[in-house]
């Protein structure tokens, strides 16, 4: 009987207006990070700007939670739409934590492996946005929703790979300055790490698909 109510009950799609406002965060967040890391950048102006759109997926986090407490029927169950948008969260987050810890050690010069991963950041942020805007109609785009997950997952490895070289490298030239090591090897790990949380998105979304097929 409730499942008959609920498919005659009109559905509350506004979730995925919120989740395409969080992805949209996720997309200038990764932009103002990976400008931070350009020669001749301005670390503090472009920090800044990554902690304002940090805010701003808070914002609308806080808003899905809220939705969720007030709605009464929801497009897919209430803890899949809380792990999707605290999966987003996090991806922003990790962005913050990165861009806090090149201040916190007043770094000022970057590899270009490390501006490498930042790209794929800003492509992972794209693949987000994708998969969110596909997910309004889960049926009709599974096929597309699990091609952008496997993208994802292979841009996960390029970062993964350009991560252990650069840490290569890094080590080789620094054999004589642990410290500047340390802090690198630091600012690489945030850097894998901001696209390892985009796979988490990925493998939310994926898994939402999957009970909905």
């Amino acid at each position: 009987m409730l499942a008959w109510f609920q498919k005659i009950m009109p559905r509350e799609d506004k979730f995925f207006d919120y989740f395409a406002q969080h992805a949209q965060t996720l997309v200038e967040g990764s932009r103002a990070l990976r400008e931070l890391l350009e020669p001749g950048a301005d670390i503090a102006a472009c920090a800044a700007r990554v902690s304002k759109f940090e805010q701003d997926a808070d914002d609308v986090t806080s808003e899905v939670l809220l939705a969720v407490r007030r709605t009464f029927i929801t497009p897919f169950d209430r803890s899949d739409i809380q792990g999707l948008v605290a999966s987003m969260d996090d991806a922003i987050d990790q962005m913050k934590q990165t861009s806090k810890s090149i201040r916190l050690y007043e770094v000022t010069e970057f590899d270009p492996k490390m501006r490498q991963i930042a790209d794929l950041i800003i492509q992972s942020a794209d693949v987000t946005v994708e998969m969110i805007a596909a997910m309004r109609d889960m049926k009709k785009n599974s096929n597309r929703l699990m091609n952008l997950a496997v993208k994802m997952t292979r841009l996960e490895e390029q970062s993964d790979e350009l991560h252990d070289a650069g840490l290569k490298e890094m080590f080789r030239a620094h054999r004589a300055d642990a410290m500047g090591y340390i802090i690198g090897s630091g600012i690489y790990s945030n850097l894998e790490r901001v696209v390892d949380r985009f796979e988490d998105v990925a493998n939310h979304i994926n898994t939402i698909v999957v009970e909905h097929l």
